[in-house]
């Protein structure tokens, strides 16, 4: 969508709504600067332009009523402080994935990915029409934030290795950068999962405080260097399937603002979503190129038995998330339901569509 007719989409949205709205008390207390931190380093492609694109975009909707100051990663807060700041009011909006708070719930996982979970497009099939932001909404109300999705970095790679895998054997004892429900299924397979935001991990991988580490894909593993100081790169993803970004505001604040307003900063995430998402896919094959003809990467893809097996543990470990409390069983059981759902169609239309096309074309 272009700039032009996102503004007059987001403009109709507003001409509906202003003239039941502008008694309303965000209106009253005129202009509002608001704060948003993020996870990632100041300007990092995709994640850090990303946050600032939907910065500035909801300053261009709400023409000026809303200003948004944008703090990278450690600049206000530590990078996974950025939910607890929003929650008490410290901030007012943050640019995250869920995965990273786990420690208030570990269901806030289905809402970036679980492993061996859906795919980009069947995940937003869920948040948009099968229920799944109801449930976002039920389960993050509990925390004081309003949740939106806000792109998705699609199909992870599966990471950065020191030494070849060639089985299971190999993952024990492995140190290895990988958060969320990923990290508990290697520390199952004999691991040791780290957690660590994206500008602290090319030094722990240097100095040799982690083995191997998983970011995102090559599009953002290259702008960080890995490759200066690992050369196996593995495929595919089982962790990450895809990888929800999201955009977090106060509840209280949310609640606060014209019904305008909240229409306009759905409206900056629904487009956000499709901008980012489709901006990793554009990126992602020409900086894999680079990596492989320029920087000599080896590219690997997991031995079929070791990733049967992780993909057997990944099962398990999901249902256990799934379990923590009587929300996060719905939770789980939605999204089990739509992973087939979607996927059976899927299964039918477009993968053997695309194994046909490599059959073909090569």
């Amino acid at each position: 969508m272009d700039r032009r007719n996102f503004l007059k989409t987001a403009g109709l949205v507003s001409g509906a709504t202003a003239a039941s709205t502008l008694a309303a008390p965000a209106y009253a207390q005129g202009k509002r600067t608001l704060k948003m931190v993020t996870c990632w380093p100041k300007n990092f492609p995709g994640l850090g332009t990303g946050a600032q694109r939907i910065a500035d975009n909801l300053g261009a909707l709400t023409d000026g009523r809303i200003t948004v100051k944008l703090y990278s990663a450690g600049e206000l807060v530590p990078a996974y402080e950025a939910y607890d700041a929003v929650m008490n009011g410290t901030a007012d909006l943050y640019h995250a994935s869920e995965y990273f708070f786990v420690g208030k719930s570990k269901a806030l996982a289905f809402f970036t990915t679980v492993p061996m979970g859906m795919t980009a497009a069947e995940f937003n099939s869920w948040i948009y029409h099968e229920g799944g932001q109801e449930l976002w909404d039920e389960l993050a109300a509990k925390f004081n934030i309003k949740s939106f999705a806000c792109g998705n970095t699609g199909a992870q790679m599966g990471g950065w290795f020191n030494k070849e895998i060639t089985s299971v054997e190999d993952l024990k004892g492995l140190k290895m950068r990988i958060p969320g429900i990923g990290g508990e299924v290697l520390r199952r397979l004999g691991g040791s999962a780290v957690s660590l935001p994206g500008g602290e991990i090319f030094q722990a991988l240097q100095t040799g405080a982690i083995d191997a580490t998983e970011f995102v894909g090559p599009w953002n593993d290259l702008a960080l260097g890995f490759y200066k100081v690992a050369k196996f790169y593995y495929y595919p993803g089982f962790h990450e399937p895809s990888g929800g970004i999201s955009l977090g505001i106060n509840l209280d604040l949310f609640n606060d603002l014209s019904k305008a307003d909240q229409a306009m900063l759905k409206t900056a995430c629904l487009a956000e979503d499709n901008l980012l998402t489709t901006e990793f896919n554009a990126r992602n094959g020409a900086a894999l190129e680079q990596l492989v003809n320029k920087h000599h990467v080896q590219l690997k893809r997991y031995p079929q038995d070791v990733y049967d097996e992780i993909g057997r543990v990944c099962e398990e470990v999901v249902a256990e998330f799934g379990a923590e409390d009587e929300l996060s069983g719905r939770i789980y059981q939605s999204y089990l339901k739509a992973r087939k759902n979607v996927g059976d169609w899927l299964r039918i239309t477009e993968r053997p569509f695309m194994e046909g096309r490599d059959r073909i074309l090569g």
